[in-house]
């Protein structure tokens, strides 16, 4: 479950990164190139994506053999340190693990910073009103994306391996991160900011 909707998450970044990008550079298309049945689609495609994700990883880890002990070292039970419980050879579920998983994170981290990088050049010539309106569009979720994306790279990209601090890493990954989603998101919106500002101005001036 943790995975289907870690999967999720990532394909609606890339969504969100389609949907940037006709409001940026095809704003007078817009309305025809995200209608709702485009983002019902998406969302679709979203959904479905991370079920098969988190489908693939429950087929290879449900018949491992568990012989003892049953103790892991994190605050919940990821797959990948189910796998070292197991009482057999793992290498090929473990291959196939990371397969399923690093590479569709680094795939998706690699398409969604070339994807922004492209569209933050495309801009670089334009007036600063318009590299503003581009910058406040895109930072927001960039931010995002490196949120998510770094944590989740570091955990899974090492196959076979325990990487240091990984509890500490998996917490941020799985709740603090997260939670930060709202904020970020939020600071995009105008009213919000202002009275931001007013409420830092009011207790710089006690």
């Amino acid at each position: 479950f943790l995975h289907f909707l870690g999967a999720a998450e990532a394909f609606l970044l890339m969504a969100m990164a389609y949907d940037r990008y006709v409001a940026i550079c095809k704003p007078l298309q817009y309305a025809r190139l995200v209608n709702r049945g485009v983002c019902c689609a998406l969302i679709g495609a979203t959904w479905a994506g991370g079920f098969i994700h988190g489908i693939i990883l429950f087929t290879l880890s449900i018949h491992l053999p568990l012989c003892g002990p049953n103790t892991l070292d994190n605050f919940f039970c990821d797959i990948h340190q189910l796998v070292k419980l197991a009482c057999a050879n793992t290498y090929t579920v473990e291959l196939l693990m990371f397969l399923n998983n690093a590479v569709l994170i680094v795939m998706c981290f690699t398409l969604l910073l070339i994807s922004y990088t492209v569209l933050l050049l495309k801009f670089q010539t334009q007036s600063s009103k318009t590299k503003n309106k581009v910058a406040s569009t895109c930072v927001s979720h960039i931010i995002v994306v490196f949120l998510m994306f770094g944590p989740a790279i570091y955990i899974y990209s090492l196959p076979f391996h325990t990487v240091p601090m990984e509890k500490v890493v998996a917490v941020f990954h799985t709740v603090i991160f997260p939670m930060t989603n709202p904020m970020i998101y939020t600071l995009r919106n105008k009213e919000i900011k202002g009275l931001m500002q007013k409420l830092v101005s009011k207790h710089l001036l006690w």
